[in-house]
């Protein structure tokens, strides 16, 4: 193997073994500045929460949403910022939107809070792990995370950091201290597994390969499976797609066979519904990867591969450390077939297209 093959994907392994600490390091910078306590007092109380990204922040924005309602029983939504480029229209009005860019140059989402402005929607609050960021101009109200920020083109410690920072302002605005403890717990029960967690997946990528990959969720998981399936896709070019985890009976569950690789992110609010959809496709005769907090019988019968993670913590606060084995069965499955997860093919790190408010060109984010 030559030097270079050897060094293909370093940046993004090391990035995906760093969570937990780089969570750890988040949460303590924003219990030290006090942001999420004024930030909760200073939030406006009208309208519905609209949350915007493009991408992985727009999957990270699913997860945060089904975060924000459920705890705190106001209604909140994710969007594309293209849908608000294009389809202003269907947008709920009053909203108050939360502009999602890891880097804070991405076009769409700036271009978008510049239209929500001009419709008198201003962003009520910008995240970013970048710093002096065009983002940054759009509210007056910041979270940065430039510990989370990375080398690598794909977003992976940005995800779950930036998902922990807004599940925090959630359990602030909900008045939850209890689910605040968990989220500070999480990344000291989650360091722990994660050297299991990534043999797992190794093994599980050396022993077969697959013709399609299908990720399956529901509520604040349904997020995650879309993420973990665009991570595959990026790092390893391979055929995924993404539904809720009942919805694939409903037609989808006719490209199941051995080749398909159907991976189950198990909630404990829906877990009998959802353990009879994987039995069903057991039966149907696809392999199966379930990841779930605690397995019965019954789950352990069905899942060929099974990741067991035994979290102390609230099942929506579980969300980052599930999706850690869909991040690194993207990067072994990448590294086995020879790409290089650093650099995915045609993807660069900022997505900033030519248009009427940037004017810049030519580089892409995913």
């Amino acid at each position: 193997m030559t030097e270079s093959a050897q060094r293909r994907g370093l940046n993004t392994y090391a990035e995906i073994l760093s969570e937990p600490e780089t969570w750890k390091r988040c949460l303590a910078a924003l219990d030290a500045s006090g942001e999420l306590h004024r930030l909760r007092d200073s939030l406006p109380s009208d309208g519905e929460w609209l949350f915007v990204g493009c991408g992985t922040s727009f999957y990270l924005a699913l997860a945060a949403a089904a975060t924000w309602s459920l705890l705190t029983g106001e209604t909140a939504r994710a969007i594309p910022a293209s849908e608000v480029l294009l389809f202003p229209k269907l947008l709920p009005s009053p909203s108050r939107p939360i502009l999602i860019s890891r880097s804070g140059h991405t076009s769409e989402v700036v271009e978008a809070g510049n239209l929500l402005k001009l419709r008198d929607q201003p962003p009520a609050l910008v995240i970013t792990c970048g710093t002096g960021t065009p983002i940054e101009e759009l509210s007056p109200r910041l979270i940065r995370l430039p510990d989370a920020d990375e080398k690598s083109t794909v977003m992976t410690r940005s995800f779950t950091s930036m998902l922990l920072a807004l599940q925090m302002l959630a359990a602030e605005r909900a008045g939850s201290t209890e689910f605040a403890a968990a989220l500070r717990a999480l990344p000291h029960q989650t360091e722990p597994k994660m050297s299991g967690i990534d043999s797992a997946v190794c093994h599980l990528v050396q022993s077969r390969r697959f013709e399609d990959y299908v990720f399956l969720g529901q509520g604040p998981f349904y997020g995650i499976a879309q993420e973990a399936m665009l991570k595959i896709t990026e790092m390893s070019c391979s055929y995924a797609q993404c539904f809720h985890t009942l919805e694939f009976r409903h037609g989808p569950k006719a490209i199941v066979s051995p080749e398909t690789l159907v991976t189950f992110f198990l909630s404990e609010t829906g877990f009998e519904s959802e353990v009879s959809v994987l039995q069903d496709v057991k039966e149907l005769g696809a392999t199966t990867l379930v990841i779930t907090n605690h397995a019965n019988a019954a789950v352990r019968e069905s899942a060929d591969y099974l990741i067991e993670l035994a979290l102390r913590v609230p099942e929506a606060a579980r969300a980052a450390a599930f999706v850690i084995p869909g991040q690194l069965l993207g990067f072994h499955t990448g590294i086995r077939k020879g790409f290089d997860p650093d650099n995915p093919r045609h993807l660069t790190r900022v997505v900033m297209l030519g248009s009427s408010t940037d004017g810049d060109s030519g580089r892409g984010e995913p």
